[in-house]
C-alpha cells in the first residue's frame, strides 16, 4: 500500500468569454459571459453542471467548474470532500493512503495496520510498551492477572486456558502444597504414594540426605537412606549379624521366635544344610534339619 498524492488540474478550462460563441448545449450567446472549455466544446456554467461535471464520490454532487476537483484513479471529490474516512480529517493537500476503496491518511492507516490489545481492543502502535503470547499482543499494562486483576506487564505468569495468572495467585488456585513444609511446589517437586514433596523436603529423617532418585525405605511413614536403615532401623540377621536391608542379596526373609535370618544364612548349626523353605528344628536358639536333631 503506497502514499499518494492527489492527482494535478483537471482537464478542462475555464475562462470568460471574449468572442463569439454559444453554449454547445442550449446555444446560449457565451460572449463576455464565464464558460467551459472542454474536449473542444465551449458550454455555459449551467450546461457544465447539467452535462459534463464529474460527481462527488463523498457528496452525489456534481464537481462545478468553480470548484476545486480532486481525482484518485477514476472517482472525484470535492476538495472539500476529501477527507480521511475513519477521523475525516482533509486530506486535498496532504499525503494519503488507499485501502480497501477507503481512503485514510499516515495516522488512521498506522491505526489500521497496528495489531490489536487483547485488553483493550485498541490498537498498539509504534512505543508503546506490549507483551505477546502465541501470536496474541496485550498493551503491557493491559496484560493483568485473571484472578487478582493486578497488571503482570512483562513479568512471570501462569497460562491456564484463556487466563493468565501472576505467580501469587497461581500457588494460591492451582500449585501442590508440599507435604511436610505446607509451600506451593512451582517447579522440581516429587510424587512419592500420590503425595507431592519438595525434592529438598523429601529427605532422610535421620542424616536428612535427599532421597529423590535414590534407594531409601519407609518404616511409619518415616523415610531412611540405605546406609541409616541398615544402621539405625534394619533388624540383624541371626546367622550373620548384618542388617537384613531387603535390597538385592537377601531380600527374602526367614522369621521365628522373635528373631530373623537372611534366607541364605538360614541353614543347618551341624550339617549347614539351607533349610529356607524346609523343615527345621529349633533347640536351643538354634536351627538344625530333622536329621540333625536327631542325633542332639
Amino acid at each position: 500500500m503506497a502514499s499518494h498524492r492527489h492527482a494535478g488540474p483537471s482537464s478542462y478550462k475555464v475562462g470568460t468569454m471574449a468572442e463569439k460563441f454559444d453554449c454547445h448545449y442550449c446555444r446560449d450567446p457565451l460572449q463576455g459571459k464565464k464558460y467551459v472549455q472542454k474536449d473542444g466544446h465551449h458550454c455555459c456554467l449551467k450546461c457544465f453542471d447539467k452535462f459534463c461535471a464529474n460527481t462527488c464520490v463523498e457528496c452525489r454532487k456534481p464537481i462545478g467548474a468553480d470548484s476545486k476537483e480532486v481525482h484518485y484513479k477514476n472517482r472525484y471529490w470535492h476538495d472539500t470532500c476529501f477527507r480521511c474516512s475513519k477521523c475525516l480529517h482533509p486530506l486535498a493537500n496532504e499525503t494519503f493512503m488507499a485501502k480497501d476503496n477507503k481512503i485514510l491518511c499516515n495516522k488512521c492507516t498506522t491505526r489500521e495496520d497496528s495489531p490489536k490489545c487483547k485488553g483493550c481492543f485498541k490498537p498498539i502502535v509504534a512505543g508503546d510498551q506490549n507483551v505477546e503470547y502465541k501470536g496474541t499482543v496485550w498493551h503491557k499494562d493491559c496484560f493483568t492477572c485473571s484472578n487478582c486483576k493486578q497488571v503482570i506487564g512483562t513479568g512471570s505468569f501462569f497460562p491456564k486456558g484463556e487466563d493468565f495468572y501472576c505467580v501469587t495467585c497461581h500457588e494460591t488456585k492451582f500449585a501442590k502444597h508440599c507435604v511436610k513444609c505446607n509451600k506451593a511446589i512451582t517447579s522440581g517437586g516429587i510424587t512419592y504414594q500420590d503425595q507431592p514433596w519438595h525434592a529438598e523436603c523429601f529427605v532422610c529423617v535421620t542424616c536428612s540426605k535427599k532421597l529423590a532418585g535414590q534407594r531409601f525405605t519407609a518404616v511409619e511413614d518415616q523415610y531412611y537412606c540405605v546406609d541409616c536403615y541398615k544402621n539405625f532401623v534394619a533388624k540383624k540377621c541371626a546367622g550373620c549379624k548384618n542388617p537384613i536391608t531387603g535390597f538385592g542379596k537377601g531380600s527374602s526373609v526367614v522369621a521365628y521366635e522373635g528373631q530373623s535370618w537372611h534366607d541364605y544364612c538360614f541353614h543347618c548349626k551341624k550339617c549347614s544344610v539351607n533349610l529356607a523353605n524346609k523343615r527345621f528344628v529349633f533347640h536351643q536358639e538354634q536351627v538344625y534339619c530333622p536329621d540333625c536333631a536327631k542325633k542332639l
